[in-house]
């Protein structure tokens, strides 16, 4: 895959979740829910932190939330940095389409949610009980601090689990209950395809022109 062609995916996803998002956040108050199918929802959650709303406060005690949230922020956009500087170096050594694809798909899901988190809580007002204005007088936040947007809900299943399973038998249960968004679709989608086909994103030099070879 050329650079131009992955710098075309990277824009097209990022588009994709930036006006999702924008779209949540102008017509959506907080926590509220629209049900497309019964294991569907549009459900508005903001999450301040990584995966699943985990703070690093949660494990460093002594950090405050704002601190932590900061040294988050920071982390993403070096962390960034090192995807695009790995995407390029993928396409210059003419890396196999697989993994170039996947380094994508993640480099735009974390563009996607950075931007979430720099800039929103100037972008926008609260969404607390109200739908947010789009560049208001004062945002909900400042530089740095903003909220990464969910909506995206798959709650299958839910039910009460059978008592013979371990530790979680008898209490009640949801799959899938995490809400997300379309850049950690993104993000997941790539770190999966480097998993599940690993062999063929990892070809070496030997394997790539046996592969040439044959089809010519």
């Amino acid at each position: 895959m050329s650079l131009k062609k992955a710098t075309i995916l990277i824009v097209v996803i990022l588009l994709i979740d930036q006006i999702s998002k924008f779209y949540i956040k102008t017509n959506f108050a907080l926590n509220e829910k629209l049900e497309v199918f019964s294991w569907f929802q549009i459900a508005f959650v903001e999450n301040e932190g990584m995966a699943w709303g985990t703070k690093i406060s949660d494990f460093v005690s002594f950090i405050s939330d704002r601190t932590a949230k900061v040294c988050l922020t920071v982390f993403r956009v070096l962390a960034v940095f090192g995807i695009g500087y790995w995407l390029r170096k993928s396409i210059i050594d003419k890396s196999s389409r697989t993994l170039i694809f996947a380094i994508s798909l993640i480099l735009a899901g974390a563009l996607g949610n950075i931007i979430d988190s720099v800039f929103y809580g100037i972008f926008f007002d609260s969404s607390l009980g109200q739908v947010a204005t789009f560049l208001p007088e004062q945002g909900y936040d400042t530089l740095f601090h903003g909220k990464v947007v969910d909506m995206l809900h798959f709650p299958m299943w839910s039910g009460v689990l059978p008592n013979w399973i371990p530790f979680y038998g008898g209490s009640y249960f949801t799959f899938f209950d995490p809400v997300f968004n379309i850049a950690d679709m993104a993000i997941s989608t790539g770190i999966g395809i480097l998993i599940f086909f690993n062999k063929r994103a990892f070809k070496t030099i030997d394997e790539k022109n046996e592969e040439v070879a044959f089809e010519d």
